[in-house]
């Protein structure tokens, strides 16, 4: 399997001071599957601030979530339910010491794609980043679900 598919995230990053950032994308990807895990790669744009870059998702069958980037930003995330992992984040400014509390995963994904929402919180260099919302939908491309499109409203 592998599809060429439309991705919309919806990623809300609040502040400790509870200031909110929200940022939506809707760009094409490709979804494919490799063992028992689910794959989604897209390029990033300048609206994410990291042009230059190609994000993919790894969503393994036992409710982890990797997020790798490699380009003009590189690291790698890893998102299970209740857990702390470390990794670096290395940019054209300097690289960082990122830590990943995750709080929530949520996987529903299939053949057809589905749906992934991510609930944690970033310490960069040992300071608190703030806590991050991640929810992103992936359909095949020339399809239009409904059941995707009345999900992603009501999350806006």
């Amino acid at each position: 399997m592998n599809k060429n598919v439309i991705i919309s995230v919806k990623g809300i990053q609040t502040s400790g001071n509870k200031d909110s950032n929200t940022l939506e994308l809707v760009t094409e990807g490709k979804y494919y599957k490799k063992g028992n895990a689910y794959f989604v790669t897209y390029k990033e744009s300048q609206v994410t601030g990291m042009e230059g870059t190609t994000t993919t998702l790894k969503i393994s069958d036992d409710g982890i979530v990797t997020l790798m980037r490699f380009g003009s930003v590189n690291t790698q995330f890893i998102f299970e339910q209740g857990q702390k992992h470390m990794s670096y984040y290395d940019t054209k400014y300097g690289t960082f010491t990122i830590e990943v509390t995750t709080n929530i995963v949520n996987i529903d994904v299939d053949d057809k794609g589905g749906e992934i929402r991510v609930d944690y919180r970033l310490d960069i260099d040992d300071n608190k980043s703030g806590q991050n919302d991640f929810h992103m939908f992936i359909r095949e491309a020339g399809q239009f679900d409904d059941k995707y499109s009345e999900d992603y409203k009501e999350t806006n």
